[in-house]
């Protein structure tokens, strides 16, 4: 009888995910099974051209420097968005999650999600219009100022972290807020009556609490911002060539897919690897 009863509810679950998996299937690995097989063709297998298996796409990434470089400036980019993103969306979160209620946490929920209920090229050409010189920021600031200023932050390195901080701020914000708020009050209220500082607190009890959500918003935003393209190529013109640039270029401007696949793959690969080196040291700091 309770063999039945296993066996049902093993019926109910797999009937209840297969809709999701499914879809991962479709969506996710099918897409990814044919860039693989892509990645090892010497050109794309359309029209009339002539194509063979090859490694050479990969062998490529090796003989030229010039790809290295790119993906390690790649992933110094992610680690400036993560760590900028965690800086300003941790406080917002423990806000919301302590210190706010009612209906202003609504509001405020409102506004960190906005980004979400707007297209991402809007979003950029809006940073666009705020940071080029004469733009908003610079003339809201001479206004204000009784001393004139030139701001003008286009096509650099902070008006690309600023546009990629914006759009993947609430990440990190949701998944702390969520954490923090499973964080029982009681016991910020012990660790005060025990004589506990506001630093001690947050250094003993808040961050140890709340760091597995913390740590998943930051994998949440380091993973898309390394290959990201959309905001360095707008925001940083020429000094946002990236890796995720060249990936972009590949299909779009060049039309060497294979290459392009190869590339994206060597990328994937890279980002597990940094998060599989990093996954007992996230782990060792969570206990």
């Amino acid at each position: 009888m309770s063999m039945t009863l296993a066996n049902q509810q093993r019926i109910k679950i797999f009937s209840l995910l297969s809709p999701a998996y499914l879809w991962l299937t479709v969506a996710i690995f099918l897409p990814l099974s044919a860039m693989f097989y892509f990645s090892f063709l010497s050109d794309v297998p359309f029209g009339q051209k002539e194509w063979f298996y090859s490694t050479e796409n990969y062998e490529a990434f090796f003989q030229t420097t010039t790809y290295a470089k790119l993906l390690w400036k790649s992933i110094k980019l992610g680690l400036m968005v993560t760590g900028c993103a965690v800086l300003v969306g941790f406080p917002c979160a423990y806000v919301l999650a302590k210190s706010i209620q009612g209906r202003s946490r609504e509001a405020l929920f409102l506004l960190v999600i906005l980004p979400f209920w707007s297209n991402s090229l809007v979003r950029i050409f809006s940073w666009a219009i705020v940071l080029r010189g004469n733009g908003v920021l610079e003339i809201a600031l001479n206004t204000i100022l009784p001393f004139e200023v030139d701001v003008n932050l286009m096509f650099s390195t902070p008006a690309i972290v600023i546009g990629l901080v914006h759009s993947y701020l609430p990440y990190v914000i949701l998944t702390s807020y969520l954490a923090l708020q499973a964080i029982d009050d009681n016991l910020i209220d012990a660790a005060r009556s025990m004589g506990a500082n506001k630093l001690t607190i947050l250094w003993r009890i808040i961050l140890p609490l709340s760091l597995p959500g913390l740590l998943a918003g930051a994998v949440l935003i380091f993973v898309p911002v390394v290959g990201s393209f959309m905001e360095p190529r707008i925001l940083g013109g020429r000094v946002g060539t990236y890796f995720g640039t060249v990936i972009e270029d590949q299909f779009v401007a060049v039309f060497n897919w294979p290459l392009g696949a190869a590339l994206s793959f060597i990328l994937l690969a890279v980002v597990l690897i940094i998060l599989a080196v990093a996954s007992p040291i996230l782990k060792r700091a969570q206990t």
